[in-house]
């Protein structure tokens, strides 16, 4: 059974990073886009959100603490640095993902890059910037940090 978390913990890890590296390429391409184009970039940045990256970040964390609980009840070695870094680094990460990245990218597929939401709508996106770089910095320590455990 171990087996079958660990491979949907490392699913949910592909899903939120790999739908996380591709937003942000996303978000770097539309830099060349207009004010018009923009609107389209952040519903698909949402939609990405909603279909990969939120679902894989809670499949990873929720996955992660089972993966814990078996590791505690077994004879296999205890906690490591490395251990406690990936789950600490991955679980604010998700904690970031979830509570601040998925409802912002949701207000933002609402709001209207033009007319009277515009300056909100860029706030929105230099939020959705900071937590993002934030949120993937954590997630690739997690990952290191994972890969470290040997």
């Amino acid at each position: 059974m171990t087996r079958v978390w660990l491979f949907l913990h490392l699913l949910g890890f592909t899903l939120w990073l790999g739908g996380a590296i591709a937003a942000m390429i996303i978000g770097i391409a539309a830099k060349r886009e207009d004010r018009h184009g923009l609107g389209a970039v952040v519903r698909a940045q949402a939609s990405l959100m909603k279909v990969a990256i939120a679902p894989g970040a809670l499949l990873a964390v929720l996955s992660g603490i089972i993966l814990t609980f078996q590791i505690s009840g077994s004879d296999l070695p205890g906690f490591s640095i490395w251990l406690m870094l990936m789950q600490s680094a991955g679980l604010v990460a998700a904690l970031l993902t979830l509570l601040i990245a998925l409802p912002t990218a949701t207000k933002l597929s609402r709001l209207d890059a033009l007319g009277e939401t515009a300056r909100y709508f860029d706030e929105l996106r230099q939020r959705q910037r900071i937590v993002g770089s934030i949120s993937g910095t954590l997630g690739l320590l997690a990952l290191f940090a994972g890969a470290m455990l040997g």
